[in-house]
């Protein structure tokens, strides 16, 4: 008999607790022109291992240059069968000349199994690059968050 659960992760921007509530991960800077930098990748491992059914994210980066007014930044949400190959989850987003305010941006939704991203536990992360050195700088949001629905036997 198959069993089919709800899982539910906040898996980004965990510390000490915020007046306001909200945590931002680590900022992480890309460093190589056109270069893909992990900005943070997290395991999500439910109690239970299954065949996913759906997954509907909820997640929410923000972005800036370090100092040039001049800097685009390109960047992604990737996920993949635990150690596998990287699925995209939405087309590159690419960000012109963004400035050195931070800019939030959220991708949301809900997402079918696909070759390499359809069971649990899965990889997912957030890769940025930018089209000047040492200048493209990002953080995850805390209130991000993965909701999937996955088989068991």
């Amino acid at each position: 008999m198959q069993s089919v659960i709800e899982h539910i992760e906040y898996p980004f921007a965990k510390g000490s607790l915020t007046s306001d509530g909200i945590q931002w991960s680590s900022e992480v800077d890309t460093t190589t022109v056109d270069t893909d930098v992990e900005i943070d990748s997290q395991l999500i491992n439910p109690p239970a291992l299954g065949a996913l059914i759906e997954v509907e994210f909820g997640l929410t980066a923000a972005f800036k240059a370090i100092s040039s007014a001049t800097a685009d930044l390109i960047y992604k949400w990737q996920a993949r069968n635990k150690g596998g190959t990287w699925v995209d989850l939405h087309s590159a987003v690419t960000k012109s000349n963004i400035g050195t305010t931070y800019v939030e941006e959220n991708r949301s939704g809900r997402f079918l199994p696909v070759a390499n991203f359809n069971s649990v536990p899965f990889d997912l992360r957030l890769i940025l690059q930018c089209n000047e050195a040492n200048e493209g700088r990002a953080r995850i949001k805390n209130s991000s968050y993965v909701r999937l629905k996955y088989a068991v036997s």
